[in-house]
């Protein structure tokens, strides 16, 4: 059975926070214990249909990816004790989600198809169809919200103005942004994959640091393309073989919901989650190079919660 919910109670524990697919719990001493969760949303929304297996696969390939860049920028993770858990420091978030994009497609492109020539105070040249590479990459930040209200896109001047981000943490969030998609693209490139566009989140220790946050360069962050005849397909202006969340947007669009008011989610069903997991661990595998080992079948909180305590217990604050 998908994780979707567990209420968990864990030594030292101080508050617990669940957000749209991760649950983060707080304990004394300045740690965390994140627990990504089998739950999906699109459009800001929390589905009703977990996903087998999706928690361990978006916890394993952030594992992947932070490991690969700590060189780059310091990040909040320090150990994974469940397949679906990670456990670090307890950061304070910064309230702005830094995307950025190589490519113009799903948000940015329905943007543009509907006359937008600027998305978050960049402006956008004419003539570019979906798919195609931008001029540069550009970072288009959004608001990062509570739970069931959706996060807006915002300009560096906005951010700025209102005094969300300092000028100075904000120069060093755009800096790592960067440095982090330049490697995300080269690790993608090594696989036979274009990383279009992705999302970054950072937060501010107790002791000034600026760390990476949450997960990167997973489906639910990220979009990604097939390297292989990308060149041919925009030429002849057929659709991109996508690697990311988009399927879920488009099917949902396709079946009148985009999170607005008054709109209704389409009936999911059992074989529809079964081939968004299959799509899931299919990514997993192209993307990190590595085989998916599902996580033992039975009691997966109780699972979780033995192997935290024990991890725990080895390590003291």
């Amino acid at each position: 059975m998908p994780l979707t919910h567990a209420e968990f109670h864990f030594t030292d524990q101080e508050s617990v926070y669940h957000g749209k697919v991760r649950d983060v719990y707080r304990l004394r001493g300045g740690r965390m214990v994140m627990v990504a969760s089998d739950r999906i949303s699109a459009f800001d929304v929390v589905l009703p249909k977990g996903i087998p297996y999706k928690g361990q696969v978006l916890n394993q390939m952030a594992a992947h990816f932070l490991e690969a860049t700590s060189d780059l920028v310091p990040n909040w993770r320090t150990e994974s004790p469940d397949p679906v858990v990670s456990v670090g420091y307890a950061a304070e978030p910064f309230k702005v989600e830094m995307v950025i994009r190589g490519y113009l497609s799903g948000h940015a492109w329905r943007t543009y198809a509907a006359g937008g020539r600027s998305l978050c105070g960049v402006a956008l040249p004419e003539g570019l169809r979906e798919s195609d590479a931008l001029p540069e990459p550009i970072i288009t930040p959004t608001t990062k919200e509570a739970i069931g209200t959706h996060d807006e896109d915002i300009s560096r001047e906005e951010i700025l103005a209102r005094g969300v981000v300092s000028p100075e943490h904000y120069a060093q969030l755009e800096a790592y942004t960067r440095a982090l998609f330049a490697r995300g693209q080269e690790m993608a490139r090594s696989r036979g994959l274009i990383l279009v566009d992705t999302k970054y989140e950072f937060g501010l220790l107790a002791d000034g640091r600026v760390v990476l946050i949450d997960e990167i360069h997973t489906p639910d962050s990220s979009r990604y393309f097939m390297a292989d005849g990308y060149e041919a397909r925009q030429a002849a202006g057929e659709p991109q073989v996508q690697l990311s969340k988009e399927f879920v947007r488009q099917f949902l669009i396709a079946n009148g919901f985009q999170g607005k008011e008054g709109q209704s989610i389409p009936e999911l069903t059992d074989a529809w989650a079964e081939e968004v997991s299959q799509r899931y661990i299919h990514l997993y595998e192209l993307v990190t190079g590595k085989t998916f080992e599902p996580a033992p079948h039975g009691d997966a909180a109780a699972r979780i919660q033995a192997n935290v305590e024990r991890f725990l217990a080895a390590n003291p604050a």
